[in-house]
């Protein structure tokens, strides 16, 4: 009995074990024709298109060299490929680069949804916030949150702008003095965080004047560093495959940095609403911020937003509110550093708005032209959001009658498009005098998008413009910057630009 029992027992394993087996190999098959199905369309989707020959399994991505010259090298492989190219990332990841103004536009004028490849991958940190959301989500919240940038609200932030900015410029009394180079984005990035902390949330974060690293800070830009490097490994486009990955674990380390980071805000603002409902008595003391209408708004159906969206609406915010204005504000110190003629006008400019005052008021910003003109010439040579990407829900064809079918990926090179040799010239020098209202006039609309452009351009950027107008005129007012020669910036697309060395300026200071 026990021998027929034992022959009787080998077929039921054996069948189980085989059927495990065959199960895996299902998958695997069934995964390798999705991918090879993936690979044939976008070869065919984009085979209008020439672009730089890639390798059959990594594509593109192993003439990316990570050491500032990546960018660069966009603008050459456009300077080959007019108008539009593929890159392949991976054996089945294709992205069609625009880095013209007549492809952007068909672009950016519509709707298309972000793209589910690349931005997936940020949707663990910052949710389905406005940045990634699309269809009648994005729409909601992009009517419900429009009002936290009218014109009242943004003129109550100026006071607060010039407060955080004299606070870092009182830090950089010691570097004046010494004349020694300093690395001023980490500077910056934390006096933009206390903006964003203060305009947004109405919160004093202090985050400029306690001592230590700012936790926050530190796990943006190591998620930053990361998303990136998951978009270039290609088996870490999978899910799990990342997760069980040791850059899987410092992503969600960093992740719960941040996301404790923006609880906290809504927290303490939630108990703050609580009580005022309670006691009978609102605040008078300050104006609605982003977070009260966060908190607030109800659409023609009584409906607010959840917990969850809201959430998602703060960490964008926090992110995209500090460090693409960080980004943009290091590169504008450095290319004035770079060019003193350039920076001496503006200043002259500056002390005749102030004239004897220390803060900036609201009226001021309308009266520093050339002062703009500059910022706008640096936003265009470095550019806070190098590129953005988009998937299509429909065919679209460009105007030279060239068509991409429903499902293609297409990313905008914003970096390749402000230095598109064809649209601007001597594309590489700095001249702010391009952005006068004559040069303007005759360029398209669509050849400068440092804040995209259409429906889905950024829905801060009179925020963002007027807070890289207060912290240039009061940094010119106080300061001479001068260029660190030896330590050239080297740059580096992320979620926005960065320089791998970091961006060094020297500083002098001026009689009061």
């Amino acid at each position: 009995m026990s021998f027929s029992g034992a022959l009787w027992g080998l077929p039921s394993w054996w069948f189980v074990q085989h059927s495990l087996i065959l199960l895996v190999l299902f998958v695997v098959v069934h995964k390798l024709v999705v991918l090879l199905k993936q690979r044939r369309d976008a070869f065919r989707n984009f085979e209008a298109f020439t672009g730089p020959p890639g390798h059959w399994f990594f594509g593109n991505i192993l003439q990316f060299k990570q050491d500032g010259t990546d960018l660069d090298q966009m603008v050459k492989w456009g300077e080959q490929h007019p108008y539009a190219f593929p890159l392949w990332f991976g054996p089945c990841v294709s992205f069609l680069n625009i880095h013209h103004p007549d492809y952007v536009k068909t672009i950016l004028t519509s709707t298309e949804p972000k793209d589910d490849f690349a931005y997936q991958f940020i949707k663990t940190w910052i949710g389905d916030g406005l940045l990634v959301s699309h269809g009648q989500k994005w729409f909601r919240h992009r009517r419900l949150l429009t009002p936290g940038f009218h014109y009242d609200v943004l003129k109550s932030h100026i006071k607060l702008m010039s407060e955080s900015a004299k606070t870092m410029l009182d830090k950089w009394q010691c570097y004046s003095s010494t004349g020694e180079s300093f690395e001023v984005f980490k500077h910056v990035s934390l006096m933009t965080l206390d903006i964003i902390m203060k305009c947004a949330f109405s919160y004093d974060s202090n985050c400029q004047t306690e001592s230590g690293t700012n936790e926050y800070i530190k796990s943006v830009y190591e998620l930053t560093h990361l998303i990136n490097h998951r978009f270039r490994i290609f088996p870490y486009h999978n899910d799990v495959i990342y997760y069980l990955s040791p850059h899987g674990f410092r992503s969600r380390r960093a992740c719960k940095v941040a996301h404790n980071h923006t609880e906290g805000v809504i927290r303490k603002r939630k108990e703050a609403l609580k009580k005022e409902k309670e006691s009978g008595y609102v605040s008078t003391k300050r104006i609605v911020d982003f977070l009260d209408i966060l908190l607030l708004a109800r659409d023609e159906n009584q409906q607010g937003l959840s917990d969850e969206d809201i959430r998602a609406e703060v960490d964008t915010f926090m992110f995209e509110g500090h460090d693409t204005t960080a980004s943009g504000l290091s590169f504008i110190f450095h290319t004035l550093a770079c060019h003193p003629e350039h920076q001496k006008l503006c200043r002259e400019e500056i002390n005749q708005i102030l004239s004897g005052k220390d803060v900036m008021e609201w009226e001021d910003l309308s009266k520093m032209p050339y002062t703009t003109m500059c910022i706008k010439e640096s936003l265009r040579l470095f550019p806070p959001v190098p590129g953005m990407a988009r998937k299509l829900s429909k065919p679209i064809t460009f105007f030279d009658g060239r068509t991409l079918p429903q499902g293609s990926l297409v990313g905008t090179s914003v970096y390749a498009l402000h230095r598109n040799g064809t649209v601007w010239e001597n594309p590489n020098v700095f001249d702010p005098l391009r952005f006068l209202p004559e040069n303007t006039s005759a360029r398209s609309p669509h050849a400068f998008v440092p804040f995209s452009a259409g429906p889905r351009n950024c829905i801060g950027q009179n925020f963002a413009m007027n807070e890289l107008k207060v912290v240039v005129a009061l940094t010119l007012r106080r300061y001479e910057l001068i260029e660190d020669p030896t330590q050239k910036p080297k740059i580096m697309p992320r979620l926005v630009l960065r320089s791998l060395n970091g961006i060094h300026i020297k500083i002098k200071p001026l009689d009061a």
